[in-house]
């Protein structure tokens, strides 16, 4: 279920990925084999996460190459300045993991990076050995907060709550923040 629900996350970006993996983190810290249930969650967040990535840059490639999608992109690159593009076109060739991951550790960031990768024609295959830290690392953080909020109560739901309200916390600071500065 974890795995579907991640991929599903990946696909359409409104659903809680990072609290749904701190939760079953929580849940797996409370089983009678913490560390191979913690290790299941990892490697099947992990992989969710790239699998979901992966499907969702190549259907954005596919459109790219579409007659609409062309022109689509096309619109964007005329709204963008060119030094602009040519600069993350640069970051996106010379940094490619540390760009990927960083998008995926910040609340809305995968989606304008991924695509930026679109915008450079960076070919899927470059895309995911980039995407693999990036997934690696996402899923150790969100991780890493289910078993903080597991490790501090002594019951799984007292964990599972805190896990998720950090995580929600976590992703509406960004948000937040935005509507503050629009405000002012």
């Amino acid at each position: 279920m974890l795995f579907a629900l991640v991929v599903l996350g990946a696909l359409v970006p409104v659903v809680p990925t990072g609290a749904l993996v701190s939760t079953a983190a929580v849940v797996a810290l409370h089983q009678s084999v913490p560390a191979l249930s913690l290790a299941v969650v990892f490697l099947v967040a992990a992989s969710a996460a790239f699998v979901g990535d992966l499907s969702l840059y190549w259907l954005g490639v596919r459109g790219v190459r579409s007659e609409h999608g062309s022109k689509w992109l096309d619109a964007l690159r005329k709204r963008a300045p060119q030094h602009r593009l040519e600069q993350a076109r640069n970051k996106l060739e010379n940094h490619r993991s540390q760009v990927l991951t960083l998008s995926r550790l910040v609340p809305a960031g995968r989606i304008p990076v991924m695509l930026a990768c679109l915008l450079a024609k960076m070919p899927l295959r470059r895309f995911a050995r980039g995407d693999v830290p990036a997934c690696l690392a996402w899923a150790a953080a969100y991780q890493l907060i289910g078993v903080l909020g597991g490790s501090l109560f002594a019951r799984p739901w007292q964990g599972v709550a805190a896990a998720i309200a950090v995580t929600l916390l976590i992703s509406g600071v960004p948000s937040l923040w935005r509507r503050v500065r629009r405000s002012a």
